[in-house]
């Protein structure tokens, strides 16, 4: 079933088509590297811990909306291991890094960190979006794009709303 927001319509781009994956995903990619830009030129170390959280917790969220729903359909669809295990694997990498930043906001490798984490998203982000990456494979695949997107919508939604599932794999099967 179709998931709505607050006035009981679907979810929309601007030229009124509803959002697929792909362009979810991308803009979360988007929103990411804005956030880091404003931490490099950030001076102030209270606006820079507060950007690093915001990077964090975005990043946290993306990651398991990707895992859980994302690339298990990409997976299925195209068949391509190589490409879904090395996106688990930066994954895996990337959250080590973001678990240290959020326990170590005061030291003096604090920027240091999130300067690497920057690095790392920046890697993945154009292995995920170039050419011959995921989301072309994903785009030239079976994937319903669309519906996907809203169940990415609806689980970003719900990880937003209650960070307690953060970390949490929501169960995608039944148990008998």
């Amino acid at each position: 079933m179709a998931k709505t927001n607050q006035n009981g319509s679907r979810r929309r781009t601007k030229n009124g088509s509803p959002k697929d994956a792909i362009a979810l995903l991308k803009a979360d990619h988007r929103q990411v590297e804005e956030w880091f830009s404003e931490f490099e030129k950030a001076k102030d170390s209270r606006r820079k811990a507060a950007l690093a959280k915001q990077i964090c917790t975005a990043l946290i969220v993306h990651a398991q909306i990707e895992e859980e729903i994302f690339y298990p359909a990409f997976l299925e669809a195209t068949e391509d291991e190589d490409m879904h295990h090395e996106a688990e694997v930066e994954h895996t990498g990337a959250k080590r890094l973001i678990a240290d930043i959020e326990s170590k906001t005061s030291d003096e490798y604090f920027d240091a960190r999130v300067t690497v984490l920057s690095e790392m998203i920046k890697h993945h982000v154009k292995e995920e979006e170039q050419p011959d990456g995921m989301f072309a494979k994903a785009r030239k695949s079976e994937m319903d794009l669309v519906q996907i997107g809203e169940e990415l919508q609806a689980r970003k939604t719900e990880l937003e709303a209650d960070r307690s599932l953060l970390g949490k794999t929501k169960r995608l099967f039944a148990v008998a």
